[in-house]
């Protein structure tokens, strides 16, 4: 016997279409933005931003902490640094360790990206909201990143 379909309240259905059109829209936004201004893509945005708080990191770590796959970090990083904004070097506490860091070109590049980047976010997201909104968009969006990473990767080092 099959299991009853699950039903959404109109209340239910208006938020989950509201996230789901956000979670598709709003990376494709920030995409064209950033090849627009900067000849990035969001993922690299995210990729350089992380190396640049990080410092010299694992391809593992870096694959974990934007939330990709160890392949796909690996063909964006190649792509990155063919282009000179990330470097490979060994790693002096394990010499079979590549680390990844940001080259001073890299840095130039992000540094010259993110005015028109952060001018984009408030234009779509930040600014279309209330202070009160704000802080109730982070109050309902934080359990469910809790769910969609326990473990806390995604950002962090």
């Amino acid at each position: 016997m099959a299991a009853p379909l699950s039903r959404m309240t109109p209340q239910q259905s208006r938020a989950w279409l509201a996230l789901i059109s956000t979670a598709e829209l709003l990376p494709a936004a920030l995409d064209a933005q950033l090849q627009r201004d900067a000849s990035l893509t969001h993922y690299e945005f995210i990729l350089l931003s992380t190396l640049q708080r990080s410092g010299a990191v694992r391809l593992s770590a870096l694959a974990a902490a934007t939330n990709a796959t160890l392949p796909r970090t690996s063909k964006v990083v190649s792509r990155l640094e063919q282009r000179g904004l990330v470097e490979r070097t060994e790693s002096t506490e394990d010499r079979r360790s590549v680390l990844l860091k940001l080259t001073r070109q890299g840095r130039r590049q992000l540094v010259l990206a993110t005015p028109d980047h952060f001018d984009t976010v408030h234009r779509l997201v930040l600014d279309r909201l209330a202070p009160e909104q704000l802080e109730q968009l982070a109050d309902a969006l934080e359990p469910i990143v809790e769910a969609l990473d326990p473990q806390r990767k995604f950002g962090v080092f």
